[in-house]
């Protein structure tokens, strides 16, 4: 079980320092989401299984999609479109798929019925409840709030790209 531990902890790693040196938004989107996944499943080895629901429903899910949603409002225009044909070629998703393939390995270990058990005790969904809307309520109303502030910043700053294109192109969103 601890040896799973620290393979996990390995794909954790090189997934997140992908995300740090990746050049390419999409690309690091993609790893982030391995890593999202993996920390998903130390939620899970560690005896918290809802912990680990919330983590790839809410992050790997929810969170992803937005950013992806303000990657793909912020990069418009016909040479993007090509570059991201480019990008979403087989070779770029081969780290990632190796990543979750190994993840996928883990999880289905763990599942086994003759698979040692978690190591922590189990979390349930009202000890996750009283956590954060209790001592920590402020500061995940904050973080909702800095969600929002990021997605309306987003669109306030491709606003003016798409005006500029506009005019250059000499397109008008008025006609039919």
């Amino acid at each position: 079980m601890q040896g799973l531990f620290h393979l996990n902890m390995l794909i954790a790693l090189l997934a997140a320092l992908q995300v740090i040196r990746g050049v390419n938004a999409v690309h690091a989107l993609l790893y982030l989401v391995v890593t999202l996944l993996t920390m998903a499943l130390l939620f899970f080895q560690l005896g918290a299984p809802f912990a680990a629901a919330l983590q790839v429903i809410v992050y790997a899910g929810a969170i992803m999609v937005l950013m992806v949603f303000v990657i793909m409002m912020l990069n418009q225009g016909e040479a993007v479109v090509g570059q991201e044909r480019v990008w979403l070629s087989g070779a770029n998703w081969r780290g990632p798929t190796l990543l979750c393939a190994l993840l996928l390995a883990e999880l289905s270990y763990l599942l086994l019925p003759a698979a040692p058990g978690g190591e922590g005790h189990l979390v349930d969904a009202a000890a996750v409840g009283r956590a954060l809307y209790g001592p920590y309520l402020l500061l995940v109303e904050l973080a909702s709030m800095l969600l929002l502030a990021a997605l309306v910043a987003a669109w306030h700053l491709a606003r003016p790209l798409r005006k500029h294109r506009e005019e250059e192109s000499g397109d008008d969103c008025n006609t039919g």
